[in-house]
């Protein structure tokens, strides 16, 4: 590991002040990622500016009806919320998903949203990858892909996003709440995590020396009936090859309203705009969610390994919503 320098903020101001003045200078919330990152030789900041002091942990009401969970509350109390429990069920069970309940009593919600891929050349530094050096190349397209990406890749990155609790926050449209240098922002949840176009390594739209200080979750009335479904090679908190945020709105056997996101098969948290719309109004029968699923899939590459996460995805979408319409899984 590199050396580095350390120093901790006393408020969200000073915090920004301080990254703002040091080179290469990182902020350190739980650190369940950056520092195993910095033990790898992965991140290399000159200097960390500790957070864990400044950061609220509320989760609070909003007019309207809706909840703000501040950027320092901590996984496990936002899955144990009994708000976020009861409006947001899709939430809950993908921050439970996503981790050991020792990571996610460390975790925080902001340092979730900075998860880095778990890409396997991302991580090995003999092989190239122009996410942690651009323009180097990327050896995962012709290699060992299986755990890749077959939405939203480029010919420089098929990376995969790792986080679970991402992915219902996509399907909800939250907003992220960022301070900066030059003052305060709020940044719709789906613009959030960038693809990787000829700049994988840009990852965010954050700008330099911003940080995260909350989330915002609009009211969703219909989110009450949500299910996040996560499938991966071992129960034990293994990354998702393909997982499924989704609440559902039925009126008279139709669908009324519906939110679908999908995680382990995109370069970011991919919401499914294509299924829903073509799903708005139909019937909810297993033949309308396949068709639905093929025409979010219908752009879907696998690159050789990972071909399966096609017909997976398909199946997981189906069933998911068979689920959520109180319908017998049939595939």
């Amino acid at each position: 590991m590199k050396d580095f320098s350390y120093s901790r903020a006393t408020t969200a101001d000073n915090a920004i002040q301080r990254l703002s003045t040091l080179d290469h200078a990182k902020f350190l919330g739980g650190g369940t990622n950056l520092v195993d990152l910095m033990r790898e030789n992965i991140e290399q900041p000159a200097a960390l500016v500790d957070i864990t002091r400044i950061q609220s942990s509320g989760i609070e009401e909003v007019p309207g009806g809706g909840l703000s969970i501040a950027a320092g509350v901590k996984n496990s109390a936002a899955a144990n919320h009994p708000l976020v429990r009861q409006r947001y069920p899709m939430l809950s069970q993908a921050i439970l998903c996503g981790a050991s309940g020792q990571i996610r009593n460390m975790a925080t919600i902001g340092g979730n949203l900075m998860q880095r891929t778990r890409c396997y050349y991302f991580y090995d530094r003999a092989a190239r990858c122009n996410k942690r050096e651009p323009d180097t190349g990327c050896d995962a397209i012709d290699g060992f892909n299986r755990i890749h990406a077959i939405l939203g890749a480029s010919g420089q990155c098929i990376a995969t996003h790792p986080s679970d609790m991402c992915v219902a926050l996509a399907a909800l449209d939250a907003t992220v709440h960022v301070a900066g240098p030059r003052g305060k922002r709020a940044i719709p949840f789906e613009a959030f995590h960038l693809l990787p176009g000829a700049t994988p390594h840009i990852e965010t739209a954050l700008e330099a020396g911003e940080l995260i200080t909350a989330l915002e979750l609009p009211p969703v009335p219909f989110a009450g009936r949500s299910l996040y479904r996560k499938i991966r090679d071992r129960a034990s908190y293994a990354f998702a090859l393909v997982s499924v945020a989704a609440a559902l709105d039925l009126d008279g056997g139709h669908v009324r309203n519906v939110r679908l996101a999908l995680g382990g098969v995109a370069t970011k948290p991919w919401r499914a705009h294509k299924a829903e719309t073509v799903l708005t109004r139909l019937e909810a029968t297993a033949e309308n969610f396949r068709l639905a699923a093929d025409a979010e899939l219908a752009d879907a590459r696998g690159y050789g390994y990972n071909n399966f996460k096609i017909e997976l995805a398909r199946r997981t979408i189906t069933s998911v919503l068979l689920e959520l319409a109180g319908q017998e899984v049939r595939q």
